[in-house]
């Protein structure tokens, strides 16, 4: 009888145990599926977060970039030749006058000489009398006096824009002679030869027609001394004429090329090309020189 209740309570236990065994195990599979879907779920919205976020954030270039070219050696900075170029010719039949001493071709158009495109005048090629300049900022056809306005339009725009970077740095430049007819030329040199002499005059002003005056490209800045030069603006315009195509036209200690005196303030129009080659790294050289002329009466 006791051997029966034994086994009664033994199997009694056993289901007991198995129904909480068989409890313990739906709640693991129910916690196990939940789980999985739940991880599931999170995973679909972490590929559409990265999803946006690469629509949003492309991927970077992984590629090695492209190497930038090595600048031109030795190539000056300047300002864009297209912006300042040479002039074009006087309209006319080209008639070849010699060979300079550097082999360039002198040569005239309507009286006026040319070597390679560029006008020259000096003490041995002048203008004719009745030479006035055309497409300047102020018409010059009726003037019989100094004119500032008379420069042909390009180097006037050239030189307003020389004026206005050099006022940015607090410094002041302006045109205080630019164009001569011949009759004011003609007028301001028998003035000066009466004064000083012939010999002497020679050296600081041109007779007319040969003056650079009445071509319409170069004008007198400021004081017209020889201060001019020491001053900031003197300082100035010498380093940075070029870049507007700008040149010194009498450069210090160049009188037997230019047969004129050192004027640091008297700049003619070439364009920025060829400025660049006569500012010489700073160590200006003449129209002359560079060409092989001579200027002697």
């Amino acid at each position: 009888m006791k051997r029966k209740r034994h086994v009664k309570k033994i199997r009694t236990s056993a289901k007991i145990f198995l129904t909480f065994l068989a409890i313990g195990i739906c709640v693991l599979g129910i916690f196990i599926y939940d789980n999985k879907f739940k991880n599931k779920d999170n995973n679909k919205k972490e590929e559409k977060t990265n999803e946006v976020q690469e629509i949003n954030d492309p991927k970077p270039n992984t590629k090695d970039p492209e190497p930038e070219p090595d600048p031109e050696p030795d190539k000056p900075v300047t300002k864009s030749d297209s912006k300042y170029p040479p002039l074009e010719e006087l309209d006319g039949e080209k008639k070849v006058i010699g060979k300079s001493s550097n082999g360039y071709t002198i040569y005239t158009k309507s009286g006026v000489t040319y070597v390679d495109g560029i006008m020259i005048v000096n003490k041995s090629y002048a203008l004719p009398s009745d030479y006035y300049p055309t497409n300047t900022h102020t018409d010059a056809s009726n003037v019989d006096n100094v004119c500032n306005g008379c420069i042909n339009n390009t180097a006037y725009n050239a030189f307003e824009d020389m004026q206005s970077d050099a006022a940015a740095l607090g410094l002041n430049i302006w045109i205080q002679s630019g164009y001569r007819p011949y009759s004011a030329q003609e007028s301001i040199y028998n003035r000066y030869v009466a004064n000083d002499g012939q010999a002497a005059a020679d050296t600081y002003s041109a007779r007319p027609g040969n003056s650079e005056h009445q071509s319409g490209l170069c004008f007198d800045l400021n004081s017209i001394s020889d201060e001019f030069g020491y001053t900031d603006e003197g300082k100035w315009v010498n380093d940075n004429a070029h870049l507007y195509g700008f040149i010194i036209r009498f450069p210090k200690g160049k009188d037997e090329y230019t047969g004129y005196k050192y004027e640091s303030w008297h700049l003619r129009y070439v364009g920025s090309d060829l400025a660049t080659k006569l500012y010489n790294n700073g160590n200006w050289i003449s129209l002359e020189e560079y060409f092989g002329l001579t200027s002697e009466y």
